[in-house]
């Protein structure tokens, strides 16, 4: 498929989420297949003001790439400003989160509450859109409390965007309940950019299920937590056996990456996350997990791992 003039080659792309696609995790998923990245989501107004967030959250590696930043905010004259201020990282794709559901968010008229305002969701892709020639998307779920992905993406699609993702939750959902795959599928009958299927996909079924709406991409999120051969399996379209061996070492992998982009004190703070995700269903995992909490050396986390790995080889 091809957003704008960008090729992309694979089945499965990883979703932006705050604090979790970092670096470190986007390289790690690229490594194991996911062909197409995309930015933690951030503050256009952050960007306008502070040169030290926008240099952490928008450099882009030549491996990441294909490779979108996302934005989020409510005020064109933001967006159009921060998209000028972005460009010099050279971004493959701009993309506008009109999806998070996150209060903080919410509460400045950004995210899903986007979609109560689809004139200024229009506004604020006419805006980016003028200050670049790269392509621009936008991430949306089916609505606020009630169905209107329909009027809100073909909206979007008149206003200029290249590209639209789909959560087939509302924002009154959050993350519960089902995806409604029926609604991804009408968009993507009625629309003729490409659509891109995101929400409840954990496993090769489940990236099956929402193949079958017709999209022309999927995304991937929270279920490739501790299972970035999720994107492995899904792009050869078999499952995968792995080891404990396996999995405890590419935990260690993803910690070492997290090494290599923070300081040691950071990087160890986020592995006590990323650890516990790796021990989820083992032996004794909820003592184990409980355990990464009190991680504050890269030395605690390779003692853990071999416990784990000694408890479980029994």
């Amino acid at each position: 498929m091809n957003i704008g003039n960008v090729k992309i080659n694979g089945k499965v792309a990883l979703a932006p989420m705050a604090s979790v696609a970092d670096r470190a995790y986007r390289t790690l998923c690229k490594e194991f297949g996911a062909c197409y990245l995309v930015s933690e989501m951030v503050s256009a107004k952050g960007i306008c003001y502070n040169d030290n967030i926008t240099a952490e959250l928008c450099t882009i590696t030549d491996f990441e790439r294909p490779m979108a930043i996302q934005l989020f905010g409510s005020e064109p004259e933001y967006m159009a400003k921060a998209t000028k201020r972005i460009l010099e990282f050279k971004p493959d794709v701009i993309d506008i989160n009109m999806g998070c559901p996150v209060p903080k968010v919410v509460k400045q008229g950004a995210g899903s509450a986007l979609m109560r305002t689809p004139d200024l969701a229009a506004d604020l892709i006419k805006a980016v859109k003028s200050e670049t020639d790269i392509p621009v998307t936008v991430k949306i779920r089916l609505g606020w409390d009630e169905i209107s992905a329909l009027p809100f993406a073909e909206k979007m699609e008149k206003a200029g965007a290249d590209a639209i993702t789909i959560h087939g939750r509302t924002k009154k959902q959050l993350y519960s309940g089902e995806v409604d795959l029926e609604i991804i599928q009408i968009v993507k009958e009625h629309l003729s950019i490409p659509i891109i299927g995101n929400g409840n996909i954990f496993n090769l079924d489940d990236s099956q299920k929402m193949y079958e709406t017709g999209v022309d991409l999927i995304m991937v999120g929270r279920g490739s937590y501790g299972n970035p051969w999720l994107f492995k399996e899904i792009e050869k379209g078999k499952n995968i056996d792995i080891s404990l061996e396996e999995r405890l070492n590419v935990c260690l992998h993803q910690v070492d990456l997290l090494r290599a982009n923070y300081d040691d004190f950071t990087a160890i703070r986020i592995a006590r996350r990323v650890v516990s995700y790796y021990l989820k269903g083992l032996k004794n995992s909820a003592y184990y997990r409980n355990l990464c909490h009190n991680f504050n050396k890269y030395e605690d986390v390779l003692s853990l791992i071999q416990e784990v790995k000694n408890a479980n080889n029994d």
